[in-house]
């Protein structure tokens, strides 16, 4: 079964054109199931390309997917066309009362600010409180996970000193974890980040597993034994040029700008970066939907209100 989305969204284009099967909401209201419906928060400045990178994975399952987008109301987006979001975004004032399935907090490119200073925290912080009772999995990357478990645990982020960019190695580390399942023992993904957490405050704080860690990048995936609560700090989503564009931006803002780690062929910004994680991402979105979310979720998602033991989750 396809992903359900207006069929005015501009990802539906590409990914018809890359033969991933979409239908449009229309078609989508004659099936006689009950669609799984995921919340994607995008967060990030250039949120269509965002879209379209979530999508795809998203789409390679054969479960229909309802997507609803939302963006911070309290935070001015300068990269992306105000009536593309009045067109295709809700705000949170527009889905509090909904319930859903899934929940995606998409990476920011705020993480060398406090938490507490990002402008649009307080409605995050909404959106965290919010999901307790309306979703029943939470899928945070990158800064949305870091953001995740300085709300929850308290635990803040750390400077690295640098930035870390490029495609690195992860060990799996937890082979049971439904999450991990069908990933070799070690996997590549890219990372784009100036912090870190810590893996002592992890086993420390929290009872989460570690499913995933790397010399270079330290933790990678995290997960509540019951996959409720689901933390990457990598962007498995990127798209084989993704890295290449931060790098031509950054590197016009300072001429020392790192080339991404393991990224172009012979560090030659010139040649056509090497898509090497496709399937890991593949995997790991696939394996979230069905194992943490369709396997698990009540069919009555207004059953979540009533679902008590989501607070005591570890």
């Amino acid at each position: 079964m396809p992903i359900t989305l207006d069929k005015k969204l501009p990802a539906v284009d590409i990914l018809n054109n890359e033969n991933i099967f979409v239908m449009d909401d229309k078609r989508a209201s004659n099936q006689d199931i009950r669609p799984i419906e995921v919340l994607i928060v995008n967060l990030m400045p250039t949120k269509e390309a965002t879209e379209t990178q979530l999508l795809r994975y998203l789409s390679n399952t054969p479960l229909q997917i309802n997507v609803d987008f939302l963006y911070m109301a309290t935070h001015e987006s300068k990269n992306t066309r105000p009536e593309h979001l009045q067109t295709f975004y809700k705000t949170f004032e527009d889905i509090k009362d909904k319930y859903y399935d899934g929940l995606i907090i998409t990476g920011a490119p705020v993480e060398k600010l406090p938490f507490d200073e990002v402008d649009y925290w307080e409605e995050l912080s909404q959106i965290f409180d919010w999901k307790h009772n309306h979703v029943y999995s939470t899928l945070h990357l990158c800064w949305g996970a870091q953001a995740g478990l300085y709300y929850k645990y308290g635990i803040d982020k750390v400077k690295i000193g640098y930035k870390l960019s490029g495609v690195y190695s992860q060990k799996v580390v937890e082979r049971l974890s439904p999450l991990m399942r069908s990933f070799d023992d070690f996997f590549l993904s890219p990372h784009s980040r100036h912090t870190e957490v810590l893996e002592s405050d992890i086993l420390n704080r929290t009872n989460l597993q570690i499913l995933a860690k790397g010399d270079q990048v330290g933790l990678s995936i995290l997960s509540s034994r019951d996959m409720r609560e689901v933390y990457s700090f990598g962007h498995l989503e990127y798209d084989r040029d993704t890295l290449g564009k931060e790098y031509l931006r950054d590197s016009k803002l300072n001429k020392k700008t790192a080339i991404p780690v393991n990224y172009f062929p012979k560090d030659d910004p010139e040649q056509e970066p090497e898509l090497r994680w496709s399937l890991a991402a593949s995997t790991f979105f696939t394996n979230w939907l069905n194992y943490a979310v369709y396997q698990e979720t009540p069919y009555r998602l207004e059953d979540l209100e009533r679902d008590s033991s989501y607070y005591g989750y570890l």
